[in-house]
């Protein structure tokens, strides 16, 4: 499917690049579909459920919701594959992010995705494995993986967090994929559906970090329902680091840094 969209997007996609700024709040965008057939700026209506079968059939895409974006003219499509645009008639598609340009520069597609992650991240709440800061401070969500070289090094550091007032959740994203090109599951997969199967995850998932092989298990935990709502949300590797507001941090933070970030965001809001 993957494949499929990369090549209908190749024909079809305006990419936004070069466009590189510090992590900051972003104005949310109050747009909400209240029917099938919406407004926008009360000028240009659209047909949702005929978006969703068209831009579907065409690009293979499962499309969550379709509602007005923050630019008069483009409709926001919450995708199985992430965040994408379209025109109101579904002749035009765009991959890309969408800026605001008024009194500062505002990422109108990660205010939508924030809200997007803090949807699901409540659907998963109970199937997180949690290393919890005695005086907790702030909470934040890791996509990750055993076999991810960050992912371990953060681990290693996961005191460090804690005593810093930080509670690490993480949620599992095999990076090899779910299935293999077989149509198996993948390794990647199944030591993290062991890890989730153990009966003491969080040690189980320290000594896989630490190098230990993995026994396997087999039981009935969402791991690849995690996979997939990382992909609809923008993660693309690990560790991804989801903030409370929802917000994401690609890669590696140290703890110091983290808490800088985490600090600053909350005295912008």
């Amino acid at each position: 499917m993957f494949k499929k969209i990369s090549l209908a997007l190749a024909a079809v996609c305006i990419g936004v690049a070069g466009l590189v700024f510090a992590v900051e709040q972003p104005t949310v965008v109050a747009n909400s579909v209240s029917a099938t057939t919406s407004t926008i700026n009360n000028s240009i209506e659209f047909d949702a459920v005929q978006l969703k079968a068209k831009l579907s059939l065409m690009l293979g895409l499962e499309i969550d919701t379709v509602k007005p974006s923050a630019m008069p003219g483009l409709v926001e499509l919450i995708t199985n594959q992430g965040l994408f645009y379209a025109s109101a008639d579904g002749q035009f598609f765009i991959q890309g992010k969408l800026y605001g340009l008024g009194g500062k520069v505002v990422n109108y597609s990660e205010t939508s995705l924030a809200q997007v992650r803090l949807d699901g991240m409540d659907k998963f709440a109970d199937a997180m494995i949690v290393y919890p800061a005695k005086n907790e401070k702030h909470v934040v969500t890791v996509f990750t993986d055993i076999t991810c070289g960050y992912c371990r090094k953060m681990h290693e550091q996961m005191d460090e967090y804690n005593d810093k007032g930080i509670t690490v959740r993480y949620l599992a994203y095999p990076r090899s994929g779910v299935k293999d090109r077989s149509g198996q599951y993948s390794q990647g997969f199944k030591d993290l559906r062991s890890i989730w199967c153990h009966e003491n995850p969080a040690d189980a998932l320290t000594k896989a970090k630490m190098g230990s092989n993995v026994a396997q298990r087999i039981c009935d935990k969402p791991i690849e329902e995690e996979f997939d709502f990382g992909r609809q949300v923008g993660v693309s590797g690990t560790p991804a680091v989801i903030l409370e507001n929802g917000m994401m941090l690609p890669g590696y933070q140290e703890p110091d840094a983290l808490v800088a970030i985490i600090e600053q965001m909350k005295t912008a809001g």
